[in-house]
């Protein structure tokens, strides 16, 4: 039928691809990091418990599975399943047959992973987890090779885009003053909550080049997402600008899945044509079934008109001056606002854990030895790794203690569980100082970190320096019946 030829964007069968298996492997990358952590922070026995959450939470207001009962057998269970149905899409045979059933994986997935992030508290406060949901769900409806890709769902994820990226550019603008006189990232590759490999370096390049940074970001992030929108190659080219400036970040800095989602949707702007023009390997003559069979126009029509409906509170939020950032406005987690980083931290505090097996932690020889994290700096001399994907919950919440304050519930919980050498939580951490022993005290020490200069480094061989600022919170250790403060 000639009237569906609107409907269908047969050229860019390249852009679904993209979408549907860098989506899938993103929350592939979700579910093994819930099955490797979510147990120690939220099961049964973790931090923050989740059957003592849902206990005090008479109207859970999030849809979950485990809002009637929570197991940590139950959400291995979900991660697996979460696991196979990701893997399934990444080598697409779901995608081979018809568009049902590559609709119904990833709502599987959307559904799986939104239980989970309904009830992780603290620990899974993050956009990036509101941001692959919405995600799951608007790939869910890109059909599979049997139909052409529709334009609508592909609108609908440039809009997912421009989103993330003007609201985190007008965040950015209302926020501190270090954004207007372009002075921010002369601390962000320093202050930022993990750096990675490449930080220091990029920290310590000139001047005006963090100021061409600063820039770069606004131009990216205020200019470039009207082009989303935009006729071909102009839309492709935005695009392009968006991926590259989402790898600049991915080089200098740990943000979980976020740089990565961004990467991935920003293909729903690059039309087969360009993507083969850049990449001659990439096929102009991608197979796909014939035309859209009426039904699944009528499915793709109902969502389109859902999703535009919801948009209309994340739109008036970008231009409020009380603009959200990483919010919902849904119990369903669609549709939802984004941003990051209104304002940069100047200098890094960081809470470093240490412990002792001495009987009085105020003797005059006293032997104190540092936990070490796998993510969040504490080793001078450690070069930081790139984690991302990976999301390590505990190292990221110890970036904000000092931001807010050391007395977390879960904090104390962690420092309990440190005290009782707690086996699942110390395979959290790099470096156990006790090798599985239990230290007689713990406590909790600010300091003052910044980055080495070259010359510095080649004194020292170390890559920050820090000075101890005052004891965030004093020696506990365990009684038979309560914790005892110093």
């Amino acid at each position: 039928m000639d009237w569906l030829a609107w409907f269908d964007a047969p050229d860019y069968e390249f852009a679904r691809q993209v979408l549907q298996r860098g989506t899938a492997a993103l929350f592939l990358v979700a579910f093994v990091s819930t099955m490797n952590q979510f147990p120690v922070l939220l099961g049964e026995r973790g931090l923050l418990p989740v059957p003592v959450y849902l206990a005090m939470s008479r109207h859970p207001g999030r849809p979950s599975l485990f809002q009637w009962r929570y197991s940590d057998a139950l959400l291995r269970a979900v991660c697996w399943a979460g696991i196979l149905i990701s893997a399934l899409l990444v080598v697409g045979l779901p995608q081979i047959g018809p568009p049902w059933m590559p609709m119904l994986a990833f709502l599987a997935l959307w559904l799986l992973y939104m239980s989970i992030v309904n009830v992780g508290q603290t620990f899974y406060g993050f956009g990036w987890e509101i941001l692959l949901l919405e995600a799951g769900f608007t790939v869910a409806f890109l059909g599979s090779d049997q139909t052409p890709p529709p334009t609508t769902i592909l609108i609908l994820i440039a809009w997912l885009v421009f989103r993330l990226e003007f609201g985190a550019g007008m965040i950015k603008i209302r926020g501190g003053s270090e954004w207007r006189d372009l002075t921010a990232m002369l601390y962000h590759h320093e202050t930022q909550p993990m750096p990675g490999p490449l930080s220091r370096q990029a920290h310590l390049l000139p001047r005006p080049l963090h100021k061409v940074e600063v820039v770069g970001n606004h131009f990216a992030q205020l200019v470039v997402p009207f082009f989303l929108f935009a006729p071909q190659p102009v839309a492709s080219i935005a695009a392009g600008i968006i991926i590259v400036t989402q790898l600049w970040l991915v080089g200098t800095g740990n943000f979980a899945w976020l740089n990565w989602m961004a990467i991935v949707l920003a293909f729903s702007a690059v039309s087969d044509p360009v993507a083969h023009a850049v990449l001659p390997f990439i096929p102009l003559d991608w197979h796909t079934g014939g035309q859209t069979p009426v039904w699944w126009l009528a499915v793709v029509l109902a969502v389109t008109l859902l999703l535009l409906v919801l948009s209309y509170r994340p739109l008036r939020n970008l231009f409020s001056h009380y603009q959200l950032m990483n919010a919902s406005f849904n119990r369903w987690r669609l549709v939802n606002a984004y941003g990051a980083f209104g304002t940069v931290t100047k200098q890094r505090v960081e809470i470093v854990v240490e412990g002792t097996l001495d009987d009085q932690p105020d003797a005059p020889d006293e032997r104190w030895l540092e936990y070490g994290f796998k993510g969040k700096p504490g080793d001078v001399r450690r070069l930081p790794r790139q984690w991302a994907p990976y999301h390590l919950r505990l190292d990221w919440l110890m970036w904000f203690l000092p931001l807010r304050t050391v007395h977390e519930d879960w904090f104390y919980a962690f420092l309990d569980k440190l005290l009782e050498a707690d086996k699942p939580t110390l395979g959290l951490l790099r470096h156990d100082p006790f090798d599985g022993g239990r230290p007689r005290w713990v406590r909790a020490r600010s300091y003052l970190y910044r980055f080495a200069s070259r010359e510095e480094f080649r004194e020292t061989g170390e890559r920050w320096v820090r000075l101890l600022l005052y004891d965030a919170i004093p020696p506990l250790s365990l009684t038979p019946r309560r914790r005892r403060q110093l």
